[in-house]
């Protein structure tokens, strides 16, 4: 798939430095490097990384997550995750895929959004996932989701804030979840006064 050119810059996730941690103690914990265990899979010729895993798990012994993650290295169809460039590359298709098709009405209310979320502080951090985009501080402040075809989700980090105007209770949140308020974005109701608002309340509460 062609690749397209983003008007917003994006910032390394905080993943990416916990799967190379992750990486760095791998032949400490296991005896082997990443790449030595790769090579071991590879020649067995597995035909796809459930099946890799399963024969790691049984064979060494290895836990679950560190199995999956060699052999999702090995034979995944997604570019690994631990190097920041190639992060980087993919968070501009995450965002491109995101807004393609019936939703390509949101990605100028997103990056409207990601625009004033920037004059907030030079630590704000935009790390797109595969259907969402955090935006970080020392942690998740804020989150836009293209939940529908006909609404952006603006979730914030509020702590126990009043729910009032566009300000709602995120249904999808649970107990534990810190993003408990939302704002929709819609053709009708964007990315206003009251939302900016909002938003910064979140980055200084973070």
């Amino acid at each position: 798939m062609a690749k397209t050119k983003s008007s917003i810059q994006y910032d390394v996730h905080p993943g990416v430095a916990m799967i190379q941690k992750w990486e760095a103690q791998l032949p400490a914990k296991t005896g082997r490097a990443l790449d030595e265990w790769a090579t071991l899979v590879r020649k067995q010729k597995f035909a796809s990384p459930r099946d890799a895993s399963a024969w790691l798990k049984a064979e060494y012994g290895l836990p679950t997550m560190t199995a999956y993650s060699i052999a999702e290295y090995t034979i995944g169809k997604l570019p690994w995750e631990g190097d920041p460039k190639l992060y980087l590359q993919n968070a501009i298709d995450y965002v491109r895929d995101m807004f393609a098709g019936p939703k390509e009405w949101q990605r100028p209310i997103f990056e409207e959004v990601v625009r004033f979320a920037r004059t907030l502080g030079k630590d704000v951090r935009v790390c797109p996932c595969k259907t969402i985009v955090p935006l970080y501080r020392d942690k998740v402040f804020a989150e836009l989701k293209p939940a529908t075809n006909k609404r952006l989700e603006l979730a914030l980090v509020l702590g126990e804030a009043p729910v009032r105007g566009r300000l709602v209770r995120n249904p999808r949140a649970k107990t534990d979840d810190r993003r408990q308020h939302l704002i929709a974005l819609t053709p009708d109701a964007g990315f206003d006064a009251e939302c900016r608002t909002w938003l910064r309340t979140a980055y200084e509460r973070s």
